[in-house]
């Protein structure tokens, strides 16, 4: 089987272990692994399927990640949605109950939800990440990636003056080369002149095949944004059929909060293995341990 058919395969077809394997004992052999005590299966698998099991590239990602978590602990050292519920309770993100017609998750990211005031770009930055790794657990996430639609209706100079070059670098280098998961488009709506020079900043970081999937959509977006997303995907108020936007914001909030052990768990030991098959449901996650 080559990558993209392996991407189709369960997570435990015995097909899967020589890849498994193999990242395993590389990832082990890099001195920025010592003295990690596990690499789990599930965990691994992540980033193979990232790379559609190219070993190589999955290890070089993964470190990536190992880096990005020791150089950001300021980030990834906190992943509580308790601590920014104030800001999700603003309706400021969700992620669409509606897979896209490719099986990719779909993102909202609204920044006139967000009061500079109230909120850092660090905090804002963290809710970003807590749904990163939650989302990433997911199969299916994992082999048909994720969409994310940033609505700057609103954007301030109090915003752009928050975002450093520094921070740019963090979140082109999560777009890029240090998240497991597969970026197929950003789509960014009601793009004011003061966003310009951030934008400025991130973008020469990202590889090109991640500038070619950014589309501005302007003020008159509902068109444009009809021809990469089908109308039960979209709330209505970005012209489509699905659940509003404030509902879809508050039952992603809700989820977010049923998985705070979860995501604690995370932040302490990023590398073992986590199964939130029930995290979007009354149930909340399921959590094994090899």
């Amino acid at each position: 089987m080559n990558g993209p058919q392996l991407n189709e395969v369960s997570d435990d077809c015995e097909e899967l272990v020589p890849y498994v394997s193999a990242l395993r004992r590389a990832a082990l052999q890099a001195p920025q692994l010592t003295g990690v005590p596990a690499l789990s299966h599930g965990f691994l698998l992540k980033f193979l399927r990232a790379r559609d099991f190219d070993v190589e590239l999955a290890l070089k990602l993964l470190l990536n990640y190992e880096r990005w978590r020791v150089d950001s602990p300021d980030i990834s050292s906190c992943l509580s949605p308790q601590s920014v519920l104030g800001l999700l309770r603003d309706d400021y993100h969700a992620v669409l109950p509606q897979r896209d017609h490719s099986g990719s998750r779909v993102l909202v990211y609204r920044i006139g939800q967000w009061n500079p005031k109230d909120w850092s770009a660090i905090q804002v930055f963290r809710v970003s990440l807590m749904t990163s790794e939650v989302i990433a657990m997911e199969t299916q996430t994992q082999r048909r990636g994720i969409k994310v639609i940033f609505d700057l209706q609103g954007w301030c100079l109090g915003h752009a003056l928050q975002v450093t070059p520094s921070l740019a670098r963090k979140i082109s280098s999560v777009l890029a080369d240090s998240f497991p998961l597969k970026v197929r488009g950003i789509h960014l709506l009601n793009v004011p002149l003061f966003f310009r020079p951030v934008f400025s900043m991130i973008r020469p970081f990202l590889p090109d095949k991640i500038r070619q999937r950014i589309h501005m959509h302007g003020s008159d977006y509902t068109d444009s944004l009809g021809d990469f997303f089908s109308a039960p995907v979209l709330p209505p108020e970005y012209g489509g059929e699905g659940l509003s936007i404030q509902e879809a914001c508050q039952d992603w909030t809700n989820q977010l909060l049923r998985c705070e052990g979860l995501l604690q768990r995370v932040a302490a030991h990023p590398t073992g293995d986590i199964d939130v098959s029930h995290a979007a449901t009354s149930e909340g996650p399921q959590i094994r341990t090899d």
